[in-house]
């Protein structure tokens, strides 16, 4: 059923049948054929959408009334979460059950289409989203404030600048929600474009401002102390706003992680040793093997090969992030078996800053995926097996077709909701040399 028309305007309003889910936290309809992006639905509901944006062959909208309800449908924990409000949470209307199935749904679909995997060489991967330990709220160790024009700290809608004051954000770690930013807290941020908030697993929690006249502020009190105050907030060792302690402590694989306050870290408190087990697991490093940490950040995954390679293994890490690069040397100096490379992964494959061949790789790189020049060196230089970490489904299928075409197999799939309430989803893959090869 629909009642819609293909003469829509931004902030118009018609009735739609809610098709499947696609990547990017929304549902497909359509509008006398015309493809409409729907957030805040589930697949098989009529709903009523108010457009948002129009585009040339597409556009998208919000269900603002439900009037046939899905079976997974909840009313959002977050009175922030909804039509207009806060962009930071994708799924906070449908159950776990459902998130968990909606993100493998769209594993399957971007394997499919962009992999270009068969739809029976998907059933034999049988990719499952698993979730991690502690439930869907509370979770969320990192969190970037935006400031807006009166100075109150808030979160933004969905592609958009606008932002939205909250009281608290209930995804962000009790901790983070604790520390004095958003406006319930009587704070303001003059001079300020964004805060950022990390609570590390020593129970520190560092506050950043960012940007503007931010480091003024750094300089007045506990309003981005450059003294390293610290305030009394319950439940945490210790909270420094800003200033001079700008390192964390992080526990993951068995170790102790230093690192600064912006330096990458996995948002979720389980997510760490989560994937270092799917690595591991999946990779089953022996001894006396060679592998390359690529992408490697402080040294996670290095670290845990290299308990698994033993002393007569060579792990390589590379890592273009100057603070990655520092935090790794500094952890990992009591394993000499590692080799910290400081640079981008393509220059450092294409001017041999180091040479295959090897036996492993763990390929994790950023959000826009590894691109068709890393995956063809990896490829070249790899004997055995390939772990990628990837934290985009879409550009996983990406670099997996670029794989098959360079005769390598995608032969085992892991799904990890490291991101309760949002669109996103945790994935790690091994691939191996296609038979023949």
């Amino acid at each position: 059923m629909s009642s819609a028309r293909a003469d829509l305007a931004e902030g118009d309003r018609t009735t739609v049948r809610v098709g499947a889910v696609a990547h990017g936290g929304h549902c497909v309809a359509r509008v006398d054929g015309q493809v409409v992006f729907v957030r805040h639905a589930l697949p098989g509901e009529l709903v009523t959408i108010e457009i948002t944006e129009t585009h040339r062959g597409y556009l998208r909208g919000d269900a603002v009334t439900v009037h046939e309800p899905a079976p997974d449908r909840v009313e959002p924990p977050c009175r922030y979460a909804g039509p207009g409000r806060c962009g930071g949470c994708d799924l906070q209307h449908v159950t776990v059950a459902g998130q968990l199935a909606w993100k493998e749904a769209v594993v399957r679909e971007q394997l499919r289409r962009l992999g270009g995997l068969t739809e029976a060489e998907v059933d034999r991967l049988a990719p499952q989203v698993r979730p991690l330990p502690g439930g869907p709220l509370g979770w969320r160790t990192r969190v970037r404030y935006t400031v807006d024009a009166a100075d109150r700290a808030g979160l933004l809608k969905h592609r958009s600048h606008e932002v939205v004051p909250v009281d608290r954000c209930l995804i962000a770690h009790p901790t983070v929600q604790a520390a004095p930013v958003v406006p319930a807290s009587g704070r303001r941020w003059p001079g300020v474009d964004a805060v950022e908030v990390v609570a590390s697993a020593a129970g520190e929690v560092v506050v950043t401002p960012v940007g503007g006249s931010a480091q003024a502020s750094r300089s007045a009190g506990t309003s981005g102390a450059g003294s390293g105050a610290q305030s009394e907030l319950p439940g945490a060792a210790s909270h420094t706003l800003s200033g001079p302690v700008t390192q964390i402590t992080e526990s993951a694989a068995g170790r102790r992680w230093q690192l600064p306050a912006g330096a990458f870290w996995q948002v979720h408190p389980a997510a760490a040793d989560t994937l270092v087990t799917s690595v591991l697991d999946l990779l089953r490093p022996r001894p006396g093997e060679s592998a390359w940490d690529l992408f490697g950040g402080a040294g996670l995954f290095a670290a845990a090969v290299a308990g698994r390679t033993g002393p007569h293994g060579r792990v390589t890490m590379v890592e273009s992030s100057a603070a990655g690069v520092a935090a790794a040397r500094l952890n990992l100096a009591d394993l000499p078996r590692i080799e910290v490379v400081g640079a981008r992964v393509e220059t450092a494959l294409t001017r041999r800053r180091i040479t295959g061949p090897v036996d492993l790789v763990v390929l994790d790189p950023p959000r826009a995926g590894a691109g068709a020049r890393v995956v063809a060196g990896i490829a070249a230089a790899t004997r055995r097996a390939i772990a990628y970490v990837a934290c985009d489904p879409a550009a996983l299928a990406r670099d997996v077709r670029t794989f098959r075409d360079l005769g390598w197999s995608l032969t085992a799939l892991h799904g990890y909701d490291c991101f309760p309430m949002t669109r996103h989803v945790e994935c790690v893959a091994l691939l191996t040399p296609a038979a023949g090869r």
